[in-house]
């Protein structure tokens, strides 16, 4: 697009405008199509920037926390708690142990088995919580002193709860990227044929206009920019709309909402712009071809 086209497109053409008409079925389709595509891109867009949040929360809060489960018989499990702590503290690259008190995993047992469950009946394992140093400790020398020391010790690096966290949360991403990609690749097809489908109800006009000594400029000139303007337009009340419903979700706001909340943070805000003026751009560009594509089919 030169520096000539882009100021006809913003200023406009009061003669060429006056070719496509202003109103009917084409300009309704482009203008729904637009806001609905633009809805769906919002949507996908705040959808991958949670998840990112999500997996960046997940990979700081897992990263540096363990776990130690000591099972054995009642009468046996604080001696083998205070040996497990002993061993840990004296082992390098780990910065704190702390076992976890009865009322701290009572309450993490409660909402798997319900407020009923007499759990000092329960061969119910005493926890360890860890946090590690940055360089963390020798897992398996750890797990080997363990075993040696500590019958019934079990270290719990959450390797195997994090990572399958982690994929699925790039895993949204992708399906994030992908989905408004489509939206886009969608929204041109439907701009492209609502275009031409306008110039198929004007052709006559266009016959008339070519008659009396308009050009083919002239003509897609008109049809692309009452197209990418209406796309605009769309595409605007599209975004509004996305937004007014996500900030109206339960816990919009929240860090502990749903996936952290699906209100954009910091730099994602700058995204939510792009999408009007993307969809102006497919606009642009498919209304542009179907037009020249039309118009070398009218004689």
């Amino acid at each position: 697009m030169t520096r000539a086209e882009l100021s006809r497109l913003v200023t406009g053409d009061r003669e060429a405008d006056g070719v496509v008409p202003a109103t009917g079925f084409t300009a309704l389709m482009v203008g729904f199509s637009s806001a609905a595509m633009a809805f769906l891109a919002v949507a996908a867009i705040c959808l991958g920037l949670a998840a990112a949040r999500l997996a960046d929360r997940w990979s700081t809060e897992f990263a540096h926390a363990a776990t130690v489960r000591i099972s054995g018989p009642s009468a046996e499990l604080d001696a083998r708690v205070t040996a497990a702590l002993e061993l840990l503290e004296a082992t390098p690259g780990i910065v704190s142990a702390r076992a976890l008190t009865e009322g701290e995993q009572r309450a993490l047992l409660t909402p798997w088995l319900g407020e009923g469950i007499p759990f000092d009946a329960l061969p119910v394992p005493r926890l360890i919580e860890i946090i590690e140093s940055s360089a963390g400790p020798d897992r398996d020398s750890l797990r080997q002193h363990l075993a040696g020391e500590v019958p019934g010790a079990i270290y719990d690096d959450h390797t195997r709860w994090r990572r399958p966290l982690l994929r699925a949360a790039g895993g949204m991403q992708m399906l994030a990227v992908v989905a408004v990609t489509l939206v886009v690749l969608l929204m041109a097809v439907m701009v492209m044929l609502a275009a031409r489908s306008s110039l198929a109800a004007n052709q006559s006009v266009i016959l008339t206009l070519r008659l009396i000594g308009a050009g083919d400029a002239f003509i897609m000139r008109a049809f692309v920019r009452r197209f990418t303007l209406r796309a605009l337009a769309g595409a605007l009340t599209g975004t509004v709309l996305a937004l007014i419903v996500l900030f109206a979700l339960p816990g919009a706001g929240r860090e502990d909402a749903f996936i952290t909340g699906l209100t954009p943070t910091g730099w994602g805000w700058l995204m939510l712009p792009m999408v009007p003026f993307t969809a102006a751009f497919a606009a642009f560009w498919s209304t542009r071809w179907a037009t020249r594509y039309a118009l070398r089919q009218v004689l």
